[in-house]
């Protein structure tokens, strides 16, 4: 590409330079940095359905789509008129609103394992209740998750793995008080084995699991059915809670999420992203056993001011509704086998040795030999090869997550051409990469 060629990005450079002075690194979220690949980020203008305009107005198909949260694409019809009638009626009331229910009912007839529900403001609001509310009805501390397994920022979720089969949790962030992170257990996704040592030494002191069944901050990486299936029965036989974090999977990978794919009910299911249709949302859901020692019914504490907010009910409304009519996940599934199939064929064309990992409605292309199964093996990617790669793919109009380790999503906005665009652009940026 000759200099002539290259797009213009410079009130995205002059934007960037004034928000580094004002912001953090110059963003609202670390994933939005371009730390791993290098470069500044795109400050992004405007979208409609699969694409996206930058301030510069360079045109891409989007694969982030704002991190999941878009499973209709930008501006759909009805979430935009969803959005404008509610915010008409007013954006905010700190009280009960009907849409509240509409919602709720949404989520409790399509998840088997949720009778009721609290709505939160994000994923982290819902893992963080989720796991007050299990050390709440256990009488217990400790916390087993997955290295690789991100459940938001709350500091007792916020470690990393240490040596051995299982460790207790070292805080990955400054600031995270060391005691608290110490009640937390990690051990390898995917690692069955692990699991039931960790149960053998700790398991009268474990209130909960928590996991994501399809990981996405990974990259795309299916839990294992018999290792999902043993994470139910272990759980169930030492007395602690089996907590899915569905905030990326669910009504995403099916109305039912990944415990309809897997059929596994876990206690607690976490929600977020879909269900909101792209306004700030979370929940967590329980049997209404569980759920009845929420405040006010019993004592576990939680309150957010914006919680179920009538903006984001109605959008996410809306989006469940458009979701939950017949076809719409099996056409999901086909755009996003038609994309994966077309990557992997791209990889073969490319002589790359990559491999790629999908399912309903989100994929990644891992620069490994062969599609990872935890943390361990998805940090073998050639960082300096995806770095390659995702520069020229932007410079195709191609934006994908600015990270190895990340999942794109696939939205019902996608046509055939946008995938097949995609699938070429990704040859010749592969070509590029491995050279």
């Amino acid at each position: 590409m000759t200099k002539s060629d290259m797009p213009d990005t410079a009130k995205s450079q002059r934007l960037y330079d004034v928000a580094s002075q004002l912001i953090p690194g110059g963003v609202n979220s670390p994933a939005r940095a371009w730390a791993r690949v290098g470069g500044n980020p795109r400050f992004i203008d405007r979208g409609q359905g699969a694409m996206i305009w930058d301030a510069d107005g360079n045109k891409f198909v989007d694969y982030v789509c704002s991190w999941g949260a878009l499973i209709l694409g930008h501006c759909h019809p009805e979430v935009v008129a969803a959005a404008e009638s509610a915010v008409r009626r007013g954006s905010s009331f700190g009280a009960p609103t009907e849409i509240e229910n509409t919602a709720a009912q949404l989520i409790v007839d399509s998840v088997p394992s949720v009778e009721m529900m609290r709505f939160v403001n994000s994923g982290t609001e819902a893992a963080m209740s989720a796991i007050r509310l299990a050390r709440a009805a256990t009488d217990r501390d400790l916390v087993l998750k997955f290295d690789g397994g991100y459940h938001g920022h709350d500091d007792a979720l916020l470690v990393k793995a240490g040596s051995g089969v299982a460790s207790f949790g070292i805080a990955d962030s400054a600031g995270i008080n060391s005691r608290l992170a110490s009640d937390t257990l990690v051990a390898p996704y995917n690692d069955t084995e692990a699991v039931r040592q960790t149960f053998n030494a700790h398991g009268s002191n474990l209130a909960c699991v928590i996991v994501e069944p399809i990981a996405g901050n990974m990259g795309v990486v299916p839990g294992a059915q018999d290792w999902l299936a043993e994470l139910r029965d272990l759980t169930s036989k030492h007395g602690a809670l089996l907590i899915f974090d569905e905030v990326i999977s669910g009504f995403r990978v099916g109305a039912a999420g990944a415990q309809g794919k897997f059929n596994i009910e876990p206690d607690i299911t976490c929600l977020g992203k879909v269900i909101g249709g792209g306004y700030p949302v979370g929940a967590y859901g329980a049997s209404a056993n569980l759920m009845s020692l929420v405040a006010p019914l019993g004592n576990v504490y939680q309150a957010g001011t914006l919680s179920g907010n009538p903006v984001a009910m109605a959008t996410g409304v809306a989006t469940m509704r458009a979701m939950l009519e017949e076809g719409q996940y099996d056409e999901l599934a086909s755009k996003t086998d038609m994309l994966a199939s077309g990557l992997s064929e791209a990889v073969k064309s490319a002589g790359a040795s990559y491999s790629v990992n999908s399912v309903t409605g989100m994929l990644t292309l891992f620069f490994t030999p062969e599609p990872p199964t935890n943390m361990t093996k998805a940090s073998g990617a050639d960082h300096a090869q995806f770095s390659t790669f995702f520069h020229a793919m932007l410079d195709a109009g191609i934006y994908i997550p600015p990270s190895p380790f990340e999942a794109w999503f696939v939205s019902t906005a996608h046509s055939a051409v946008d995938i097949e665009r995609t699938v070429s652009a990704a040859e010749d940026a592969l070509r590029r990469a491995v050279s």
